[in-house]
């Protein structure tokens, strides 16, 4: 049997970041063979992971990143089992890593993407190094979602994140002049989409389809609130459908204000409209800007979050004691 040094076992830890009884053990079983080392390692992250598979993570970082040149922009979430994984500097590095692996992919979905290869390290797969990471940290770990924009014409690529990481946003900005000037109006358009979480750039934007939806359900909430009426005043006079279309309709213009970012009040001057503000600074530019299009990633949007009665949590750890 080979020996097995402490040199060898600190190459495997740099190269793996398993823990240091990991490697020893993984390297004794291999008889000292570096690459069977790995394997093994990768062997019981593999298994690791699929003990924590069940898990819910619903914590974790979202974040954006955009490249040197500004050609290409990325936002990802990063999810985990808990806040304290989350501000974790090695979870917050590997995040890191992946958002700079987004920008440089040419993947169009996350199954994709997962089989691609890790670019620090080609042996491995994205997936592969996603399962280490679970290995590692201890807990679950998914990579949720991303979105990559390649600059699409004259302007720029600006991002915001807010929180360490709760919310991200980045937005493509059209424009013939690109100055500090015009970073600064992407930034505070970043902030106000972070902040009022629009759902469309402006009217044009909006499917009829969508319009209908809601046009929709902003009838069946007249209709309840006159059937309320009447059932608590039975001299109420019924509105006619036409003064309730024009109800209707006022609701749904105000409804679609708050949805589209251009329509919207500008956070930092309620005086004027986000269009508005943009078209001030397109004019001290000589150039218009226009926001071709943006997208916002809050941490653990639409996932459950995990939650256990205390006592039961107790009963579970004396059992298994």
């Amino acid at each position: 049997m080979a020996a097995v040094t402490a040199a060898m076992i600190k190459t495997l830890r740099e190269a793996t970041n398993a823990g240091m009884s990991a490697c020893k053990n993984a390297l004794v079983e291999a008889d000292g063979d570096f690459d069977r080392a790995v394997e093994i390692l990768r062997e019981k992250g593999l298994a690791a992971a699929a003990k924590k598979a069940g898990r819910i993570a619903s914590e974790g970082l979202v974040w954006a990143y955009i490249t040197p040149d500004n050609n290409t922009g990325a936002v990802v979430e990063v999810n985990s089992e808990t806040d304290f994984v989350a501000r974790n500097e090695d979870f917050r590095n590997y995040v890191n890593s992946v958002i700079t692996q987004v920008t440089s992919s040419e993947a169009e979905d996350l199954p994709a993407f997962l089989l691609e290869k890790w670019i620090e390290e080609d042996t491995l797969t994205v997936n592969d190094v996603l399962t280490q990471r679970i290995a590692i940290m201890g807990e679950r770990i998914d990579i949720r979602r991303f979105e990559r924009y390649k600059k699409q014409g004259p302007g720029a690529l600006v991002q915001y994140i807010h929180g360490g990481g709760k919310v991200a946003v980045l937005v493509e900005l059209g424009c013939d002049t690109v100055n500090e000037l015009l970073m600064e109006a992407g930034k505070n358009v970043c902030m106000q989409i972070a902040a009022m979480s629009p759902k469309f750039v402006g009217r044009a934007d909006i499917s009829d389809e969508f319009i209908q939806k809601e046009t929709d359900i902003l009838t069946q909430q007249a209709k309840l609130e006159e059937q309320e009426n009447l059932a608590k005043n039975p001299n109420y006079k019924v509105k006619p459908d036409q003064i309730l279309q024009r109800i209707i309709a006022g609701r749904l213009d105000k409804e679609l204000k708050d949805f589209c970012l251009t329509d919207q009040e500008y956070v930092k001057d309620a005086e004027l409209t986000v269009d508005q503000y943009l078209k001030s600074v397109g004019k001290e530019l000589s150039s218009n800007i226009t926001v071709r299009r943006f997208v916002r990633y809050e941490t653990g949007e639409g996932l459950a979050k995990k939650e256990e009665n205390f006592a039961d949590e107790v009963n579970k750890a004396m059992n298994q004691a």
